[in-house]
């Protein structure tokens, strides 16, 4: 169990439901976000950033999950590896095969130059951001990626940290299956 309570979806009312609908389209609600429940504001502040992100203008959503795939690799946050290596499989972006290649060598990931470079430059921030120099984010400049794109790569990314943490934090890798 884990050790905070969390609302099973369908005991949710109010700003947990209308959090835990935006996974209606999956046929459950990943434990992380569950996790969240027992705050209602805090599911409702995830829920406005994930449907942020969700209609991006600039960040696809294969970039976005390569991005939580690859950060959650470099926490052993095992159950947001798995979660998103299925999203990116469900959407044909990866293979099993592929996945293993893009978490082993993530310069590897199907993505077009410009995506491959937010990529590893949002791992890179994550990993070591005390060697984030200006030159980095003045090639994502280069490439067409505007602050605001960048910033908020990063800040998706940097959202997984802290997720990781909370999860691990709660034992939520217990929690009854969703």
């Amino acid at each position: 169990m884990p050790l905070i309570n969390v609302v099973p979806p369908e005991q949710a009312q109010g700003k947990v439901k209308q959090g835990y609908a935006l996974f209606e389209r999956l046929g459950m609600v990943p434990a992380p976000f569950q996790m969240f429940s027992s705050s209602p504001e805090l599911v409702d502040l995830r829920r406005q950033t994930i449907t942020y992100f969700m209609s991006h203008p600039s960040l696809s959503l294969a970039l976005l999950a390569l991005i939580r795939m690859l950060v959650a690799e470099e926490l052993k946050y095992y159950y947001c590896i798995s979660l998103n290596r299925e999203i990116l499989k469900t959407v044909g972006i990866l293979d099993e095969d592929a996945a293993a290649r893009v978490l082993a060598d993530p310069a590897s990931a199907p993505l077009g130059d410009k995506d491959k470079a937010m990529l590893l430059f949002v791992r890179k921030a994550i990993k070591t951001p005390e060697e984030v120099a200006a030159g980095d984010v003045a090639k994502l400049r280069d490439l067409g990626w505007s602050d605001r794109d960048i910033l908020d790569a990063t800040a998706h990314g940097a959202g997984m940290v802290s997720d990781g943490i909370l999860f691990k934090a709660f034992q939520m890798e217990q929690a009854p299956a969703c």
